[in-house]
């Protein structure tokens, strides 16, 4: 877990771009193929949602916290 103020500026305003006025409520870095990405827990109608952005700032998917992990828990 990461604090906002420690990624890199173009990807704290996708972040917080694409999470508006919903509430932040953790941000991971981690390396996927190599490359950083950080993603961002938002809390969004009382789901959380995943925000995953790269160090440039762009945007990388969006994907509902909880399916996620539904999904790995069946298989």
């Amino acid at each position: 877990t990461v604090q906002m103020s420690s990624l890199p500026e173009a990807a704290q305003k996708t972040i917080k771009d694409k999470a508006g006025s919903n509430e932040i409520e953790k941000i991971e870095k981690k390396t996927e193929n190599g490359q950083t990405v950080y993603e961002a827990v938002v809390k969004k109608r009382g789901k959380e949602w995943s925000i995953e952005v790269d160090a440039s700032g762009k945007f990388l998917k969006q994907y509902q916290e909880k399916e996620e992990k539904e999904k790995g828990e069946k298989y």
